[in-house]
């Protein structure tokens, strides 16, 4: 990964370039942002320049991820009584040379994992420290980049304490996390925490404009519903016929929720509709909850006459748009919000999907008819 290809961050690449050229670079750094803000790419530039330094023939390698002094850790599932990272490591690669900002669900997607629990167990951290006990290959650095450190067991992370703690010589450790609530807070201190930001929209744009064709009217839609990160920017913008069917799907939903008030035998349309959602991958599902979380707002928007930022209506199969955001206001929408995140909870948690999308699905029947 080069500095360049890397979506804004100008300040934190500049400052951890100057790192590098004065001799500070910290043994061990957390990383912690989402995935989609460039936490990876930011480390795997980071670890290049690290490395090139030192030998100018290892930046293709870097790039290629493989490097014999730069080593991977990285959630999986046990497998054969087996839970190393090494043994994805072929899949690992291939997704994040294809897409260096994917997240954790798509890996789990990835792996085709969805109902499987990936984590980094103890057994890995053993793994490396082998590894690590003996002399790099170049005679140089060796870096240990960790993705998703968070995703450590209790287990994983006493031992990993350990090689914080007393490193072998030369050796760097990058880690990355969405957040450091789920890291042990002496693991936390032992390292140098670098925030990464939100990507500035207009980075965005210039990205998608550069490596997309895109329309102005799409860039501005996809950019304001990606909230800064570029993981979702391009998602949205490769969405094409998923948008037509969260569409349909949101329509369905909020048309039976109506009607359950007057005739509840809708219920059962309702259900029929959550095992449909269930049937789909988890990030599919997630997606889906970002998209009606959206479309709440934007409706709510519109119901408060802040149309100007309203950049995105459903017209499709006769949705009176302007007559479902009248019932869309300060009455109902913090419960309807909080449901959705709630589902989401759930869902991430492995909750069982045609429980969560009933239960959600029945919710809104009781939301939308409460009156400001």
């Amino acid at each position: 990964m080069n500095w360049e290809n890397i979506a804004g961050q100008d300040n934190l690449k500049k400052l951890l370039r100057e790192s590098i050229a004065e001799n500070r670079v910290s043994h061990a750094q957390l990383f912690v942002g989402k995935e989609g803000y460039g936490t990876l790419p930011m480390v795997l530039a980071y670890a290049k320049e690290i490395l090139s330094k030192e030998n100018e023939h290892a930046a293709s390698r870097v790039e290629h991820l493989n490097h014999l002094d730069l080593h991977f850790s990285f959630p999986v599932f046990t497998d054969n009584k087996n839970s190393l990272s090494k043994n994805k490591f072929d899949e690992f690669r291939e997704m994040i040379l294809e897409s260096p900002y994917a997240s954790y669900d798509d890996w789990t997607a990835f792996l085709e994992s969805e109902n499987k629990q990936l984590f980094i167990s103890a057994d890995e951290i053993d793994d490396q420290n082998q590894k690590f006990a003996l002399k790099s290959y170049e005679g140089g650095t060796k870096i240990l980049i960790v993705w998703r450190a968070d995703k450590m067991n209790i287990a994983a992370s006493n031992k990993f304490l350990k090689f914080l703690e007393e490193p072998p010589a030369k050796t760097v450790i990058l880690l990355t996390a969405e957040s450091t609530n789920d890291i042990l807070p002496t693991i936390l201190s032992r390292a140098q925490i670098v925030e990464v930001s939100r990507i500035d929209d207009e980075d965005i744009k210039t990205y998608l404009k550069k490596n997309f064709s895109v329309s102005d009217e799409k860039a501005r839609e996809v950019i304001h519903e990606a909230q800064g990160n570029l993981n979702e920017a391009i998602k949205l913008l490769n969405s094409g016929d998923k948008s037509n069917e969260f569409e349909k799907l949101f329509v369905q939903w909020v048309r039976d929720a109506f009607m359950v008030k007057k005739k509840p035998e809708y219920l059962r349309s309702i259900i029929i509709w959550a095992r449909e959602i269930a049937g789909w991958n988890r990030e599919k599902q997630k997606n889906f909850l970002n998209y009606c979380s959206e479309i709440f707002r934007l409706a709510l928007l519109q119901n408060y006459q802040s149309e100007n930022l309203v950049y995105k209506k459903i017209d499709a199969n006769g949705f009176n748009w302007a007559g479902f955001s009248k019932f869309i206001s300060g009455a109902n929408i913090e419960s309807i919000l909080e449901e959705i995140s709630t589902a989401d909870l759930h869902l991430t948690r492995n909750g069982n999907p045609k429980i969560v999308w009933t239960d959600l699905g029945i919710k809104l029947s009781r939301y939308i008819h409460k009156s400001s």
